[in-house]
Order: structure tokens, then sequence, then C-alpha cells
């Protein structure tokens, strides 16, 4: 499976520009499993089934920001189930649509937790990044009650991988009591490379002192007896160059290949 992650920056910018070049780049590596963050769902718009098409099923965060952005999965295998992870964990985190959405996907080869996680933005909520790390793993544990399962988790995570709560992710260190380890596909495949997908390099970006670099992740679940149920084939930076002088977003996507293993 080919999963694919993405900040979209809602529809700020030259967005039909940005739109057509995002709508081409989804095409061309045609992902399976799509965790998009900043689109934008309102009555007349749907940035996720615009991209994606009708061959996608979709579901979307129900807390949105006021102008109906938030975040948004697709997956061309059908969605069995569904739910929403409140991250309001501190008074902090109000006035923005934190939140992480666990989807249940019926892929051909067996049922597959796929989540994308979008905790708290703000660099000195660490804090709040370690307790919303937290609420996600339960909640995804929580949902394995009725039996092995592939867990994949996407998203823009707000924190490079030296964060205490990718370290909890990464299973370098517990938090609140609990732990977990799930592998990072980019540290896999590439590490020797930065991955940088909030970078200065791009033309979008708000602010080049933003000390935090590699912050979109896609991580797979490891098993008990050895590394991740998931073979970890290929990951890749997408949408990291200009076409035709437009750039897709402030963020570059990150693009992993999957393959199920004989065994979880």
């Amino acid at each position: 499976m080919r999963v694919l992650t993405l900040n979209l920056w809602g529809r700020r910018g030259r967005w039909p520009e940005r739109r057509d070049v995002i709508a081409e780049a989804v095409r061309e590596p045609a992902p399976d499993l799509v965790a998009f963050q900043e689109s934008v769902t309102t009555a007349d718009c749907d940035q996720a089934a615009d991209l994606l098409g009708p061959d996608f099923h979709l579901v979307h965060q129900a807390e949105r920001e006021p102008d109906g952005q938030g975040i948004s999965v697709g997956s061309r295998w059908p969605v069995t189930a569904a739910r929403e992870v409140d991250l309001n964990v501190t008074p902090r985190t109000a006035g923005f649509a934190c939140t992480t959405l666990i989807t249940e996907i019926a892929a051909p080869a067996g049922p597959v937790l796929f989540v994308n996680h979008f905790p708290s933005w703000q660099l000195a909520y660490e804090h709040e990044r370690e307790l919303q790390a937290v609420a996600a793993a339960r909640a995804i544990e929580e949902s394995l009650t009725s039996g092995p399962m592939h867990v994949v988790v996407a998203g823009d995570f707000d924190a490079d991988s030296d964060a205490s709560s990718m370290r909890f992710w990464t299973g370098r260190q517990s938090l609140h009591g609990m732990s977990v380890c799930y592998r990072d596909c980019w540290e896999r495949v590439r590490p020797d490379e930065p991955g940088h997908t909030y970078t200065p390099d791009n033309p979008l970006m708000e602010d080049g002192d933003w000390p935090f670099r590699r912050i979109d992740h896609i991580l797979v679940r490891c098993g008990l007896h050895g590394g991740p149920t998931l073979e970890i084939r290929d990951c890749a930076r997408v949408l990291d160059e200009p076409v035709n002088g437009v750039q897709a977003s402030d963020h570059y996507g990150v693009i992993a290949d999957l393959a199920v293993r004989t065994s979880l």
C-alpha cells in the first residue's frame, strides 16, 4: 500500500494554481491512503474530495476551524469504522482544531488502522503535544481490542524527531505512564538524510526562523517480536519543488510504500 501525508495549507496563497499542482501530484504516485491536514470542508467546498476524486472514501474531522479547516482521511478501500480523539488536553489548546482521526480500513490484505494525527502547532506547546500523543496512542490501543491489526499513523506532528512527543511515538521514551513503539518510515529508509518538510527552502514558509524542520511523519506500529508489522519499502518527499513556478504548499508531503508481512 502507498501512504501519503500532506498539509494543504488551506486555501491560502494562489490556491487555484496550487490545487492543480497538488491534484496532479496525487494522481501521479496513486496513493491508497491519504492524510490531509489543513484541508477545508464547508457546505460549498471539500478540498479532499476535489483533489482525490470519486475513487476515494473520505472521513472528515467533525470539529473544524471557523473557515472549515481541519483534517481528512482518504482511502481507496472502504472505511468500516471511524473515531475522533479529543486533543483538547489543556486550556491552551482552545482556539485550534487539533485532533486525531482513527479510521479502520478494509484493505485487501486485511484490516488496517489508518490514523491522521494533528496536534497543537505552537512552539512552546510540547507539553500539550506529549499529552496529545499519549491520548492518540491510547485510543489506538483501545481500537485493537478485537485482534491484531496493522497500524499506520501519518500527519503533521508539529515536532521533529528529537522532540519528546516523537521520542514517545518511536519507542525511545515513555510518557505519563505509557509507552508504544512505531517505526519512522523516513528514518528506516533514509537515516542519513534530513528530510525536512517545513523549511525556509520552501518560498511559502512564513517564518524562516522556525526551529522544527522534519515535522511531517509516517509511522508504522511495531509488533511484539520485531520491527514494524508492515515492511517499509520506500519513503520520499513529494511536492518539494515548484511546478511551473507554483509551490504546492508551505509543507512538503511525505509518501511511503508499505507491504504486508506474513504475520503480525
